[in-house]
């Protein structure tokens, strides 16, 4: 009789936690039976694993394996566990020495000629498994991903015959590494010098990206809001260390390619209006991550938010507040981060002309108003930078009218901000409570006495004055000040006013 215990990691939205391969091998009918609350792809790995072995010159004695996937209580999907079983079932026939095991993780899909094949999830896994004191052992496909890490802490494995040399000390496998760049520009983004005029619209992108703030831009169609959009990622400041690899862990759960260029740079996530309340959020039978956790520590830009299905757009509001999101189903439970910065685009009215000069638009209040409401009050109460974005006549777009300020010069001023509040309080001033804005914003007798007659005459909430005080210590920072003065206060309120959004002008 013999008995194996391989160590691996199951996927549970971006957590990878420990799965025990339990082969038990015993007398009775042959086969393998495996137990442990798998799910149909697991359950059907036997015989995946039973060819691949025989394919690979393995013995097979004809007994009976029983494989356990403990904790039991834990669902268990998809091809990850192929490569630990076929371990499993060589160690339990003294075919594997049982030492090396103890200090691997093994993750890998098995093809039936032995190939490993690659998995979702494997850097959330290689991170934990580092954490628990063990090399990672995940399939070649995936090695761009594991080698983020950069210290061997992955090993990457071709073939079922490649992980036994190695752990038989014939030939050990390749540490996974890969090359990642220095925190830079990428040369390749958008240059916010294509803009031309806008200078109001360029100036409260600078605040978003300064202090990580929300946008909604309104304006008519050809105005340049989606221009505008296209070039926030090119001024915010690289991602940290830590940032970019909880990016790429999102990114591996989901799925996606890596490329290691772009490693620390900002994703910038721009779904269709079309897009379900799945698909933003995330979800599905086996929870997968939506639009706003690929979007994390990046940009998700709604284009025509009005066009939106209101019950969709709703899903937004807990992670706006709380920066992650959790999704529930029947038989389990996911969390993903969902820290975005949302930037939003609108027309005015359907027919896109209200308030232009050119007086095209002939929509009735009632009409403005029907369409201005697919909008919630919750929702634009958690964004904090409201603006218009007016059309521009031909010659401020003509090649004769001098470009904007590029990309390069503003993101120099973002990230002196950025660092001030990394220093000051550790995050950015988007993401200060209100206790902590008591302490970080300080306003005199006037600058207080100023707020209250905004707050009051614009009748906004509790929430809009927090942010306008939000708003107000990122200008404070852009310029340099210890605290936000009354011309500070006074733009972060103007952001508050757009066009009387809660109250249409007639047409």
């Amino acid at each position: 009789m013999g008995l194996a215990l391989i160590h691996s990691r199951a996927g549970l939205g971006v957590e990878a936690p420990p799965v025990g391969v339990e082969v038990h091998m015993s007398g009775g009918m042959p086969g393998i039976g495996i137990v442990g609350l798998p799910e149909a792809e697991v359950r059907e790995s036997r015989d995946r694993v039973r060819a691949a072995l025989l394919t690979s010159g393995f013995d097979i004695p004809p007994a009976r394996f029983t494989v356990n996937l403990s904790p039991a209580d834990l669902p268990k999907e998809g091809g990850r566990f192929d490569l630990p079983i076929a371990l499993g079932i060589l160690a339990a026939t003294r075919q594997l020495p049982d030492e090396p095991l103890n200090r691997h993780e093994f993750l890998g899909e098995l093809a039936l000629s032995g190939d490993v094949r690659a998995i979702r999830g494997a850097l959330p896994a290689v991170l934990q498994a580092r954490a628990a004191g063990r090399v990672a052992v995940v399939p070649a496909a995936n090695a761009g991903e594991a080698g983020l890490l950069g210290d061997g802490s992955a090993l990457a494995a071709d073939h079922l015959l490649a992980v036994v040399s190695h752990l038989r000390g014939v030939r050990p496998l390749v540490p996974c590494v890969t090359a990642v760049p220095e925190a830079a520009h990428d040369a390749a983004m958008p240059d916010l010098a294509d803009v031309r005029g806008q200078l109001a619209a360029r100036r409260a992108l600078e605040v978003a990206a300064a202090g990580g703030h929300h946008l909604l831009m309104v304006g008519p169609p050809g105005s340049g809001k989606t221009l505008l959009a296209s070039r926030l990622p090119g001024i915010l400041p690289p991602l940290g260390d830590e940032e970019a690899l909880q990016v790429a862990a999102v990114s591996s759960v989901a799925g996606l390619g890596l490329e290691p260029a772009r490693f620390r740079t900002r994703p910038f996530r721009a779904p269709h209006h079309t897009a379900s309340g799945v698909a933003l959020a995330g979800g599905g039978g086996h929870p997968r991550p939506g639009e706003v956790s690929l979007a994390h520590h990046g940009v998700l830009f709604l284009d025509e938010l009005t066009e939106w299905s209101r019950s969709v757009l709703e899903v937004l509001r807990e992670p706006l507040e709380s920066g992650h999101i959790v999704i529930s189903r029947a038989a389990r439970q996911a969390e993903f981060p969902a820290r975005f910065q949302l930037v939003a685009a609108m027309n005015p009215c359907p027919c896109g002309y209200a308030g232009d000069p050119s007086g095209q638009c002939r929509c009735s209040p009632d009409i403005v108003n029907r369409y201005r409401g697919r909008v919630s009050g919750p929702l634009l109460d958690r964004i904090d930078l409201l603006i218009e974005v007016p059309r521009q006549p031909i010659r401020a777009l003509s090649a004769a009218s001098p470009p904007g300020e590029s990309s390069a010069s503003v993101r120099e001023r973002v990230v002196a901000a950025r660092i001030r509040q990394l220093a000051r309080q550790g995050k950015p001033n988007a993401a200060l409570g209100s206790r902590e804005l008591e302490a970080r914003c300080r306003l005199d007798t006037a600058g207080q006495r100023l707020v209250e007659t905004a707050v009051e005459k614009l009748r906004l909430s509790a929430r809009a004055y927090h942010r306008i005080l939000r708003v107000a210590r990122t200008l404070a920072d852009l310029s340099g000040a210890e605290q936000p003065d009354g011309a500070h206060l006074a733009e972060a309120i103007s952001y508050r006013r757009l066009l009387g959004l809660a109250q249409p002008a007639a047409a």
